[in-house]
């Protein structure tokens, strides 16, 4: 009777979704925790114990174990409350009081629903009709995310301690021994150890009517990748329940690119490949359980695929579920202007509010390295741009979650710290370079952000926390989509725009969700080759070449596709067009060669 939501809100920042959970899983809606800051996650779970009046003992840094305690303890506390509003929403559709309404109004057939109540004539049917949708309600998942890289070791008085408490390990194992029955997002690529290691915990094996209370959720840029990954952990008896593609530019967070491959070609491998992907792994997944004795389904367990990144109007997310088969559609950067139910301050909510194209943009801030998606005029690169000025560049590094750079051999380092920092730029000085050169290392050195900070403080803000230790810069990372959303949203606004009841976008420029991805790589394609001025290895040549050729098959799949489907991709049906090829001209002018080479406009 209760159609079950079509979309999921990914996890945003380590902060912004942190009690997401708590405001929206009662009304059938699934959300990700991050577990990357358990400090965060005890502040957190303080305070939810103090607003509900729940017993609450702190867990010491002194205690062993402390990391994977702190995390069980605090999702547990969020299955409690989620249950009891959910509880409490059951019993309020005899009082029709506002959650009830609330929830009424939220849900993908609010519109029939509304219908089918209004033919209502007696008492009895009403009360029927309220009995089959309490017995059809169910819960939004309360999911957690898990980086699997950030898995820093970690040490008691000068002494490695063992690898199960590395962050990303103690992190899983919090979740493992908590009570939730939902799944965790492994994201970031293969970390063999840390998969290895959930082969010991029994909530990820079938129980013996083939049901498995905690599931895996593997983040994947492409279907290689997911046939990889399924099939390593299959040899483990371990099931990946669902596949979450994510767009590799069009996305907030960390951007990890493709090779040139774009959204669409991938779910289309998806779409094609999609029962073969379940067999093979359903092949090496059940023999692997007969040989640890654990109980083998009856049938093959069912595989999700579902996608985000950049989708933003009603008609993208239709295509995407109709046209690709997908289980459900990821929103989240829109989601970052729904303070109802997203952790951001005031401050970061009026900056994220006026953002245009420009002021959100692929940065270098990340301690790890890797391409960051980020919003200009954050307070957390205002501090940073201060300490700069200043002469003292870099963060101290309080909560040490990315001490992940090995590059001096008496301690991994932070590359966001003031330690790391002083020593790149004490070497940088002894190279005796040309004020410009000097000027772009140390830049490229000082870039780098407090992030396992900054994403977290727009919690403490919200909720009134003490940021004494953390300070109160707070850094945001929404994707390029965010451009596109000017205002502050209820719950239901956005939820009606998804399912497309109304729409919240004024603009009239938005760019579909396909071609702003095409857009995107070919700014990082130049970008990338800008980097090496006029002597390109050829090596990379080679490699800029295949990227090309991919993002052309790329668009030529794209018009393959608007011909077949255009009213359900584009409204403005020749715009659609147009732009494509305006997009495939731009790519033809993208020269990856050196210019002494007489061939460099084309490939």
């Amino acid at each position: 009777m209760i159609k079950s939501h079509t979309f999921h809100i990914p996890v945003m920042g380590i902060g912004y979704t942190i009690d997401t959970p708590v405001k929206v899983s009662h009304l059938g809606i699934s959300s990700v925790i991050s577990l990357v800051d358990d400090m965060l996650i005890e502040k957190m779970r303080e305070f939810h114990s103090r607003k509900r009046n729940i017993p609450f003992e702190g867990i010491s840094t002194k205690i062993e174990n402390f990391r994977a305690k702190r995390i069980t303890a605090y999702l547990n506390m969020v299955d409690d409350i989620v249950n009891q509003k959910f509880s409490l929403l059951k019993q309020s559709f005899r009082e029709k009081a506002e959650d009830f309404e609330k929830y009424i109004a939220s849900l993908p057939n609010y519109e029939h629903l509304k219908t089918e109540f209004k033919k209502l004539k007696t008492d009895s049917e009403i009360s029927r009709f309220f009995d089959r949708m309490r017995e059809s309600m169910k819960l939004g998942s309360i999911d957690v995310n898990i980086m699997t890289k950030l898995d820093k070791e970690n040490y008691q008085d000068g002494t490695k301690l063992p690898i199960e408490y590395n962050d990303a390990h103690a992190a899983l194992r919090g979740f493992a021994e908590s009570k939730l029955k939902s799944s965790v997002v492994l994201s970031a690529g293969i970390n063999p150890a840390l998969y290895s290691y959930i082969e010991q915990f029994d909530d990820f094996y079938p129980n013996e009517t083939g049901h498995i209370k905690k599931n895996i959720i593997l983040k994947v840029s492409d279907y290689k990748s997911a046939l990889i990954q399924g099939k390593f952990l299959a040899k483990k008896g371990l099931w990946v329940s669902e596949f979450r593609v994510e767009s590799g530019l069009n996305c907030g967070g960390h951007a990890f690119a493709t090779e040139g491959f774009l959204m669409g070609p991938i779910l289309e491998d998806f779409k094609q490949n999609r029962e073969n992907l379940s067999k093979s792994i359903f092949e090496l997944y059940a023999p692997a359980l007969d040989a640890k004795k654990k109980q083998i389904p009856a049938q093959m367990p069912n595989i999700k695929i579902t996608a985000q990144g950049g989708i933003g109007t009603a008609q993208e997310h239709d295509f995407m579920m109709d046209y690709y088969g997908l289980d459900a559609v990821g929103w989240g950067s829109p989601f970052l202007l729904v303070p109802e139910i997203i952790d951001v301050d005031t401050d970061t909510l009026e900056l994220l509010k006026k953002a245009k194209e420009d002021d959100l943009y692929l940065s270098n801030i990340s301690p790890l390295g890797v391409p960051f998606n980020n919003l200009r005029g954050n307070s957390e690169d205002e501090i940073k741009n201060l300490r700069i000025a200043s002469g003292k560049p870099g963060a101290v590094c309080k909560k040490q979650y990315l001490k992940l750079n090995s590059e001096y051999p008496e301690a991994t380092l932070c590359m966001g710290s003031n330690t790391y920092q002083q020593k790149k730029i004490k070497e940088l000085s002894a190279e005796n370079l040309s004020k410009s050169e000097y000027n772009k290392k140390f830049k490229a050195i000082t870039d780098r952000s407090c992030l396992c900070v900054g994403l977290g403080t727009a919690s403490l803000l919200t909720n009134d926390l003490d940021t004494s230790f953390e300070g109160n810069g707070v850094s945001v990372c929404p994707g390029p989509n965010l451009a596109y959303f000017s205002d502050e949203y209820s719950l239901n606004q956005m939820i009606g725009h998804i399912y497309g009841r109304l729409n919240i976008i004024k603009r009239k420029d938005r760019p579909n969700v396909f071609l702003k991805e095409i857009e995107l790589y070919i700014s990082y394609l130049k970008s990338k080759i800008s980097e090496f001025g006029y002597n390109i290895p050829e090596k990379q040549i080679k490699q800029f070449q295949t990227f090309k050729n991919n993002l052309n098959a790329g668009i030529s799949y794209y018009a393959d596709l608007f011909s077949k489907y255009k009213s359900k991709i584009s409204d403005d049906r020749g715009s659609f067009s147009k732009e494509l090829q305006k997009l495939k001209t731009d790519l033809e002018f993208v020269s990856v060669e050196n210019p002494k080479h007489k061939e460099s406009t084309t490939i």
